[in-house]
């Protein structure tokens, strides 16, 4: 299902001391708050933690009406790939439960990779969830226009890490059968410095109303330059599954982050969140650019109210806005 059409909810998880958040957690905790905060404006938030008491008192101050905290142990908060894939099968909308191995075995996934069936067990998901463990499959590597095709990436969909068994046809073959799309587009090109994803197509080209695909660009002095432009050049021969060739809009490049040892960081503004109402875009402390993205998007998505959350906290750990949610719809 594309992630404009309509949802039940959103589903976060929140930073523990037992995460790669341990050095930052105050600073990313605020911006969890903030995330929540805003999507609880619009729609329900699923909260999951292995202590609630500890997100109570975080949104204490806050209106949690809209807000369900469910008691469940994870490594990290990565909710985009670990949780549930809202489909759409002959009419009937489904969870799709994937197997979750940390973008190929690269981190602990142990307690991720169970979050969607114990949330199942708890009764928290809107509807029942298939359970798709025989197939590695993270949502940030898979984007859809709720039309019949279905866009993702060959480096990451063909890492030997993840499917090996498969070649290139079966993968695809399974992707048309278990989320209902006729057409998958591959896209060759493309990568964002400091991915742990192997270029999650949420780091680089999003599906949005009207037959519209939002792509990243780069600065012309960045290493992703030239893979960028190979990107661009490429979605321009892609059309849906009807032939209708995609209207690409680009977004603009934030100016590089880098880590305390000069490493860069995976800043991109294609990795925003729609929910019913709204478009959450990551914002970097870059006024200039962090508003021209907020412009870019409000064009593609009339009718919502976009707005910024500041995700520099997040992008520390090579994360940002759309990888730290789920949307579900029913």
């Amino acid at each position: 299902m594309a992630e404009w059409e309509p949802q039940t909810g959103v589903l976060i998880a929140w930073p523990h001391q037992n995460t790669d958040w341990a050095d930052s957690l105050p600073s990313v905790t605020a911006c969890y708050r903030q995330l929540a905060q805003a999507i609880a404006t619009d729609e329900h938030v699923i909260i999951v933690a292995p202590d609630a008491d500890v997100v109570k008192k975080s949104l204490q101050s806050h209106d949690t009406s809209r807000v369900s905290i469910v008691e469940v142990p994870t490594n990290d908060t990565w909710t985009r790939d670990y949780g549930p894939l809202s489909v759409e099968i002959d009419g009937t909308p489904t969870l799709l439960d994937f197997t979750y191995n940390a973008w190929g075995m690269k981190f602990a996934a142990d307690k991720d990779n169970l979050v969607t069936s114990r949330l199942i067990w708890h009764g928290t998901l809107p509807l029942p969830a298939e359970n798709q463990r025989d197939m590695v499959l993270e949502g940030g590597s898979v984007e859809t226009d709720g039309r019949g095709t279905l866009l993702t990436t060959s480096t990451c969909l063909l890492s030997p890490n993840r499917n090996a068994h498969w070649s290139r046809a079966q993968i695809e073959s399974e992707l048309k059968q278990r989320l209902g799309v006729q057409k998958v587009l591959w896209l060759d090109h493309g990568m964002i410095p400091g991915d742990d994803t192997d270029s999650h197509i949420d780091t680089l080209a999003r599906m949005a109303p009207g037959n519209t695909i939002v792509h990243t660009t780069a600065l012309p002095d960045c290493e992703e330059y030239r893979e960028t432009q190979l990107m661009i050049e490429q979605l321009h021969t892609f059309s849906n599954a009807d032939g209708v060739p995609y209207r690409l809009v680009p977004l603009p490049a934030p100016t590089p982050i880098v880590d305390a040892e000069g490493n860069r960081l995976p800043a991109t503004y294609a990795n925003y969140l729609v929910t019913n109402h709204l478009v959450l875009v990551p914002t970097y402390g870059q006024p200039e650019n962090d508003r021209h993205a907020i412009e870019v998007l409000s064009h593609v998505f009339k009718g919502r109210k976009v707005m910024g959350i500041d995700c520099r906290a997040l992008i520390e750990q090579h994360g940002s806005l759309h990888c730290a949610t789920m949307q579900l719809h029913n």
